[in-house]
């Protein structure tokens, strides 16, 4: 096969990207150009998957090539958002029409998938950098094409990405100074001082991206504020594939990532601290997107802690949990576009009594949010088992953490699902039909995955997820139900304790949307709710307080200077010379007394100078 067809998966969408660009004020021109280039993709990914292709060009000096690398990981990872991209785009064809900036929306979509697919094949360092800072424009664009408010919260995305991506620009400097070449496939560091070091940055770039905390806070405005296939594709499915391909190849690939190692147990509390805080905000969430969008980053949390458990049930627990969460996750705001289509808000106090209405996207949503509360026989209870066994294996305190974050799950989806589909019908919804067949098909399409990669678990597991490990399996495969019942038996129980959670909370206030008032309103939680509601513990609100701090004293201290120089000298300088002339009076006894003081001073100075 041709080496160039490497290249395909690049040009291609990005073409039809500045296509749509050029065409933007033609509506039916921009849809076709992208449904046309997102079939092709998704059929080159086809064609692709399976095969191993390496291209090698010099370039520059210093060891940057134009290096890319189609294996089984990559050619994977391709596929899946190839295949996230055709189902989103055609989704948009009926959610976006009639919206402003339709033109600029297909581009980015389309520029953002080529970028994906850019970073993914990348096997030098420096091109993987190209395509992933080329991303970081894709997202500025395209949530700056939202509401009123969609610039500020895509300069906020900005911001944060391009801190962590300078973090990321740092570790592969130092990267590739300790292994003495910018290729990908040939380094694999010993993690001494300087490697741990590397990691480090390298890991803040690879969970940025994928939207863990610290770095998450621009996804929930995003959520309110970008176009909401924006959310369905990017957060949801791309940046959660891309961030966590990479964090998986620079801790099985770039460095010797071993569960003895302290790198491991920061990896896997930051997941645990991702999974629990984000899940709690998701909590008291009282818009559809909100709700959605905190658990997009809580989900992200187990991935991270499977991964850094280091051993290979948790590797591939977190690998097989990065695909069910893009299949569920992209379908879930999928349902919420559609209610937000037909209903016009995805307020939940506006909501209510919309399954009968809406029954298939009811079907949909109820299929994927019991994938993600970890419900057999759905995906997400495969892949969370497996990552739930890992943890425990490493500590009790991680898997009482990971298990935590499943009950509160399984609690908010309760509460969405009984606020915007079971609850109390809203008289001014009663005109509201069901989604176009177009925005079904997406939404049926991926509910239907969330099914098949749950009952015949074994097909993703065989033939996506564990040739990504290979030899270091020894055989296993962990495909069929769970080894240890014990575990698959406590989160039935943990499951069974959220319904009757939901059912005493609802009952106690009388609405399912107030289900889980009482944890908001709990003493202490109450206070620090009411702080994070404020974006008090905001990193990037804190980061613009510091710099209005420092600005503040900057300008003062200016000022200061300026009043030194320009008041005080000034003012000093002329008194003294008012008092020196009011001594030229002509009175010679007076010029005698000071020239001898001033020969005395003379000579004191003199003989202290020696």
């Amino acid at each position: 096969m041709n080496v160039k067809i490497l290249f395909l998966p690049i040009l291609l969408p990005f073409l039809a990207g500045i296509l749509c660009i050029l065409g933007r004020k033609q509506r039916i021109f921009a849809e076709g150009i992208s449904l046309v280039a997102a079939a092709i993709n998704l059929f080159i990914a086809f064609v692709l998957f399976g095969k191993n292709i390496n291209f090698n060009l010099p370039w520059l000096s210093f060891g940057i090539d134009v290096s890319l690398r189609l294996y089984h990981f990559s050619a994977f990872i391709i596929l899946a958002a190839a295949g996230f991209g055709f189902l989103i785009t055609l989704y948009s064809l009926f959610f976006m029409r009639a919206k402003e900036h339709l033109g600029q929306f297909y581009a980015y979509l389309l520029i953002s998938v080529a970028f994906i697919n850019g970073a993914v094949l990348a096997d030098n360092l420096v091109v993987l950098l190209f395509f992933w800072e080329g991303l970081l424009m894709s997202l500025f664009g395209m949530i700056a094409i939202g509401n009123k408010n969609a610039f500020k919260t895509a300069t906020k995305a900005f911001v944060i990405n391009g801190v962590t991506d300078l973090c990321m620009m740092i570790g592969i400097v130092l990267t590739a100074h300790l292994a003495g070449t910018l290729t990908i496939s040939k380094i694999n560091l010993p993690l001494g001082l300087g490697a741990s070091i590397a990691f480090i940055l390298l890991m803040i770039g690879a969970i940025s991206k994928a939207g863990s905390m610290p770095f998450h806070s621009w996804i929930p405005d995003a959520a309110t504020d970008a176009p909401l296939p924006f959310m369905a594709l990017v957060p949801a499915a791309l940046e959660k594939l891309l961030g966590i391909y990479f964090l998986a190849r620079i801790s099985l690939d770039m460095f010797q990532l071993t569960h003895e190692s302290w790198l491991s147990v920061l990896l896997m509390t930051v997941g645990v601290i991702t999974i629990l805080l984000a899940v709690m905000m998701a909590l008291v969430q009282k818009d559809y997107k909100r709700l959605l969008s905190y658990h997009a980053i809580s989900q992200v949390g187990y991935m991270i802690l499977g991964i850094g458990t280091a051993i290979p049930i948790g590797i591939i627990g977190g690998l097989f949990h990065m695909i069910n969460h893009a299949m569920y996750k992209s379908c879930l705001f999928l349902t919420g576009g559609s209610v937000e289509k037909q209903v016009g808000t995805t307020n939940l106090e506006k909501l209510g009594g919309l399954g009968i209405k809406m029954p298939v996207t009811l079907i949909c949503f109820v299929i994927t949010a019991a994938s993600i509360s970890g419900v057999w026989p759905f995906n997400g209870f495969f892949s969370k088992e497996l990552v739930y066994d890992a943890a425990l294996e490493r500590g009790l305190v991680f898997y009482l953490c990971a298990i935590a974050g499943s009950f509160f799950t399984a609690a908010s989806f309760l509460k969405l699902g009984h606020a915007a589909f079971f609850g109390k019908p809203n008289p001014e919804n009663n005109q509201v039909k069901e989604a176009p067949l177009g925005m079904l098909v997406p939404m049926i399409v991926i509910a239907a995955g969330c099914i098949i990669f749950g009952v015949f678990n074994s097909l993703p597991l065989k033939y996506l997820i564990t040739p990504i490990l290979g030899a270091k399996l020894n055989g296993h495969h962990f495909a069929g139900m769970p080894a240890n019942i014990k575990l698959v038996v406590i989160s039935v129980i943990v499951l069974v304790a959220a319904i009757v959670n939901h059912i005493f909370g609802a009952s106690m206030k009388g609405s399912g949307l107030k289900a889980l008032d009482y944890i908001r309103y709990a003493p202490i939680l109450s206070g620090i709710y009411n702080k994070a509601e404020k974006k008090f513990f905001d990193p990037y609100e804190i980061g613009l307080k510091i710099v209005n701090l420092v600005s503040t004293l900057s300008w003062k201290i200016d000022r200061g200077i300026d009043w030194v120089y320009d008041k005080f000298s000034v003012k000093t300088i002329f008194g003294l010379s008012m008092r020196i002339r009011n001594l030229q009076n002509g009175n010679y006894s007076l010029y005698l007394v000071l020239s001898i003081v001033s020969a005395v001073l003379v000579f004191v100075l003199f003989f202290a100078a020696l």
